[in-house]
C-alpha cells in the first residue's frame, strides 16, 4: 500500500488508520487537515482481483445482520412472494385471450431481456449491500426517494392484499359443510332472479350476455350477495355498513402474519415450508381431477392453440411486458430486503435465473388446471370456452367454485381449493413485510393490516368499488415508474461496471455483457415503455357494469403520485441539505458513491464529514 500525505507542519491532528489489509492492490490517499480528523478526497486502486468477503459461521453476519437459517429458506421465501394469485387468476387468461400459445413469444422474450435481469439486479444489490428497499440507497443518496415509493406502495398494496385472503378464508369456512352454499338456490341471500345452473345454456343466454358475466347463479350471488353484499350498495359514493364476518376472518389473518413474522426470517423462513410448497400439491390434484372431466380437453386445446395473428396487436405485447413484470414482483423492495440475510457469498446469479423460472413455469402451469375446468363447465353447459373464461375474482370466487361444486366430493374439493388460494396469498403478504423485532412486528401487524384496512372501507358492503380502485392505481404505473428509477439509479448514476465489481466480490466472477447491457440499456428502455403504455392505453376505471364516476379515477391517479413524489422530493432535499454552491453540490452527489465506498472499504472513522474535505480540494 502507498500512502502519500501532506507535510507533517500541515498536519497538527491526524488519527491513526486502522489497519486494513489488501491483496494485490495498490491504494493511494491524500490525506489532510481537519478538525475531526483524517479523511479521504481521492483513492485508486491498482491491480489485482477484489477477494470476496467470507461469511461467518453462525446466525448473523460480522454486522449482526440475521441469517437465513438455510439456503431453501431463502430460496422458498423468493419463489412464495413471487407466486402470487395472480399466476392462477390472471396469466391463464393473459394467455388464452392473446393468442394461445403465440402469447408465450413476447412473455418469454421480455422474461430474457427485462424480467431475469431486474430480478438478478435486486438480489445481488440487497446481498451486497446488507440493506433494506430504503437503507441499500447509501450506494447513491439522492435515489433514496425510490426506496420510500415502494415502501409506501407495498404499504398500499397491503391494504387490500389481505382483504382477499379474508375472503379466501370465509369461503374455506363455509366448504366444511355436507352442501357448498354457493351449489343451490333458496339461500337468504339469494334473489328471486336466482337461476338453477342446470337450466343455463347457450339459448339461455341473450344480447350477447357470457356465462362468466351472468350473475343470477347460485355462485355469483353467495359471492355478490352473501359475501360482499355489493347490492346493497349503489356505488364509490355510498359504502355501506361494515361486514362482521368479513372483518374477523381478516383478523384471523393478520394474527396468522403476525405469528409468521414475529420471529423475523428465522419464522418467515419456516413458514415457507408450507405455503410455499402446498400450492404446487393443490394444483397437480386439481389438474389430475381436471383432465378427468369431460370436455377437458377442448379447454386445454383452447388454452394452447396458436394465433400468431394476435401478434400484430400492440396490446398483446403490452399485457405480456407488464405479466412479466408484475408476475417476478420486482419493485416492491421484497426481492432487495430478502437478499439482504443473504450469506454474502452467495450465488444469487444462480438463485435468480432458478427463482424466476420457477415462477414463470408455474404460470404456465396453472393454465392447465384452470382450462381443464373451464372445459368442463364450457361443456356442461353447452357454450363456448370463450364464454366461460375470464379472470381476477370472478375466476377463482365464482366460476371455479360453481365447477367444483358440481363434483362428486364437492366440499373436498373446495376445501383444497381455498387452502390453495390461501397459502398463495400469505406466502406474498407475509413477504411484503420481512421484520426482526418481535414488537415491531406487531405494530406493523395491527397497525397497518387491521386498523387501516377498516379505516380504507375494504369490508363496508361497497368495499369492492374501494379494492378495485386501489387495485388499479396503488401498484400500476407508480410502482413501474418506482422500478424505472431504480433501474437508471444502479446502472447510469451508481454505475454497470462498478455494480459489476460489486458481484464479483461476492462471488468470484463478474456478470456478463449480456447482463450489462441488459441492466444499462434494455431494461430501462423496456420499463419506460411500460409506463408509458400504462399511462396511454388506460381504460375507463369499472367493475362489472358499474363505471366509476370521473373524480374516483382522480382520487386514484392521486394514491399513484402521492408515492412517486417521494423520488423528486427526497432528491431535492438532498440537494439542498448540502451546504456549497451549485456547482460544488452537483459535483459531490455525483461523486459520493465512490467517495463512501472507499471511507467504507479502509474503514476511517464514520463520523467525519467527506463534503468538508471534498470543498477544501476542489478549490
Amino acid at each position: 500500500m502507498n500512502i502519500q500525505v501532506l507535510p507533517e507542519h500541515k498536519l497538527s491532528s491526524v488519527a491513526p488508520l486502522k489497519p486494513y489489509k489488501v491483496e494485490k492492490k495498490e491504494v493511494e490517499l491524500i490525506l489532510v487537515k481537519d478538525q475531526n480528523g483524517v479523511q479521504y478526497t481521492n483513492s485508486s486502486i491498482v491491480g489485482g482481483t477484489p477477494s470476496p468477503r467470507p461469511c461467518p459461521p453462525g446466525a448473523e453476519d460480522e454486522e449482526g445482520r440475521e441469517l437465513w437459517g438455510k439456503k431453501i429458506d431463502f430460496l422458498l421465501s423468493v419463489i412464495g412472494f413471487a407466486v402470487d394469485l395472480a399466476n392462477v387468476w390472471r396469466f391463464p387468461y393473459l394467455c388464452y385471450k392473446n393468442g394461445g400459445g403465440a402469447f408465450l413469444i413476447p412473455y418469454g422474450l421480455f422474461l430474457f431481456i427485462a424480467g431475469m435481469p431486474l430480478f438478478y439486479m435486486e438480489l445481488a444489490l440487497g446481498q451486497y449491500n446488507r440493506e433494506g428497499a430504503a437503507t441499500v440507497w447509501k450506494i447513491c443518496p439522492m435515489f433514496k426517494g425510490v426506496g420510500y415509493t415502494v415502501i409506501l406502495i407495498a404499504l398500499y398494496v397491503g391494504f387490500y392484499y389481505n382483504v382477499i385472503i379474508a375472503w379466501s378464508l370465509y369461503y374455506l369456512f363455509s366448504s366444511f359443510t355436507r352442501e357448498l352454499p354457493w351449489q343451490n338456490c333458496g339461500n337468504k341471500w339469494n334473489s328471486e332472479n336466482c337461476t338453477d345452473p342446470n337450466l343455463i345454456n347457450g339459448s339461455f343466454l341473450t344480447n350477447g350476455t357470457t356465462y362468466a358475466k351472468y350473475k343470477r347463479t347460485p355462485a355469483a350471488e353467495f359471492y355478490e350477495r352473501g359475501v360482499l353484499h355489493i347490492h346493497e350498495s349503489a356505488g364509490i359514493h355510498d359504502l355501506g355498513l361494515p361486514r362482521w364476518d368479513l372483518s374477523l376472518c381478516l383478523v384471523v389473518v393478520v394474527f396468522i402474519l403476525y405469528f409468521s413474522l414475529w420471529k423475523g426470517v428465522k419464522s418467515s423462513g419456516k413458514v415457507v415450508y408450507v405455503t410455499a410448497t402446498m400450492p404446487y400439491l393443490v394444483l397437480l390434484v386439481l389438474l389430475i381431477r381436471g383432465i378427468t372431466l369431460p370436455g377437458a380437453l377442448d379447454g386445454i386445446i383452447a388454452y394452447l392453440s396458436i394465433d400468431l395473428n394476435q401478434l400484430n396487436d400492440s396490446k398483446v405485447w403490452i399485457d405480456a411486458a407488464t405479466q412479466i413484470f408484475y408476475s417476478l414482483g420486482a419493485g416492491f423492495g421484497v426481492l432487495i430486503a430478502f437478499a439482504s440475510y443473504n450469506k454474502f457469498d452467495n450465488n444469487c446469479y444462480r438463485d435468480a435465473i432458478l427463482t424466476s423460472t420457477v415462477n414463470c413455469v408455474t404460470s404456465f402451469f396453472s393454465g392447465f388446471a384452470i382450462f381443464s375446468v373451464l372445459g368442463y363447465m364450457a361443456h356442461k353447459h353447452g357454450v363456448k370456452i370463450q364464454d366461460v373464461a375470464t379472470e381476477g375474482a370472478g375466476l377463482v370466487f365464482i366460476i371455479y367454485p360453481e365447477a367444483i361444486s358440481t363434483l362428486p366430493l364437492s366440499s373436498f374439493w373446495a376445501v383444497i381449493f381455498f387452502i390453495m388460494l390461501l397459502t398463495l396469498g400469505i406466502d406474498s403478504a407475509v413477504s411484503f413485510t420481512p421484520v426482526d423485532k418481535l414488537l415491531f412486528t406487531f405494530v406493523t401487524a395491527f397497525g397497518t393490516l387491521l386498523i387501516l384496512h377498516l379505516k380504507a372501507l375494504f369490508l363496508l358492503q361497497g368495499g369492492i368499488y374501494v379494492l378495485t380502485l386501489l387495485d388499479r392505481y396503488a401498484a400500476g404505473t407508480s410502482i413501474l415508474f418506482g422500478v424505472l428509477i431504480e433501474a437508471i439509479g444502479v446502472s447510469w448514476f451508481y454505475g454497470v461496471d462498478r455494480f459489476s465489481e460489486d458481484i464479483e466480490r461476492m462471488m468470484g466472477f463478474k456478470p456478463g455483457l449480456y447482463w450489462r447491457l441488459c441492466w444499462k440499456f434494455v431494461s430501462p428502455a423496456f420499463l419506460l415503455f411500460v409506463v408509458i403504455a400504462s399511462i396511454v392505453k388506460s381504460p375507463p376505471l369499472n367493475y362489472d357494469d358499474y363505471v366509476f364516476p370521473q373524480w374516483s379515477s382522480l382520487v386514484g391517479w392521486g394514491i399513484a403520485i402521492s408515492s412517486m413524489l417521494f423520488v423528486p422530493a427526497y432528491a431535492i432535499y438532498k440537494f439542498f441539505s448540502i451546504p456549497g454552491t451549485f456547482k460544488e453540490v452537483c459535483i459531490f452527489l455525483v461523486l459520493l458513491p465512490e467517495i463512501q465506498i472507499f471511507l467504507s472499504s479502509c474503514n476511517l472513522r464514520k463520523d467525519l464529514q467527506p463534503f468538508h474535505l471534498f470543498i477544501d480540494v476542489l478549490h
